[in-house]
């Protein structure tokens, strides 16, 4: 059966956690920003990633190359604590994914 991705829930935690761009720029919540969906894919691969086996390490490694080579940010003071905080929070959030008529609260 298909399955969806609580993406609010994985967006609450890149938004509060990485967010490398700092489109927020201080404001609270993500919610209604033109802009909201600007690290989906990303989330949505680190959280692909942990679900098939891949070792912690291994999606750290890969949110910092998003940040410093895709987006263009380079090696910034913090980077790697911050991918390591998405992770651990992604873990502990346990499954984002949930059956269709499972309803996200």
């Amino acid at each position: 059966m298909h399955r969806n991705l609580r993406l609010s829930r994985l967006r609450d935690i890149g938004w509060k956690l990485w967010d490398p761009i700092g489109l927020l720029d201080g404001e609270t919540g993500w919610e209604g920003k033109p802009f909201a969906d600007e690290y989906d894919r990303y989330l949505i691969n680190a959280v692909d990633q942990l679900r098939q086996g891949a070792l912690e390490q291994g999606v750290v490694e890969y949110l910092t190359l998003i940040e410093a080579d895709h987006m263009g940010l380079g090696a910034v003071p913090g980077m790697e604590e911050r991918a390591w905080r998405v992770v651990k929070a992604i873990q502990a959030e346990g499954d984002l994914w949930s059956m269709p008529d499972e309803r996200e609260g």
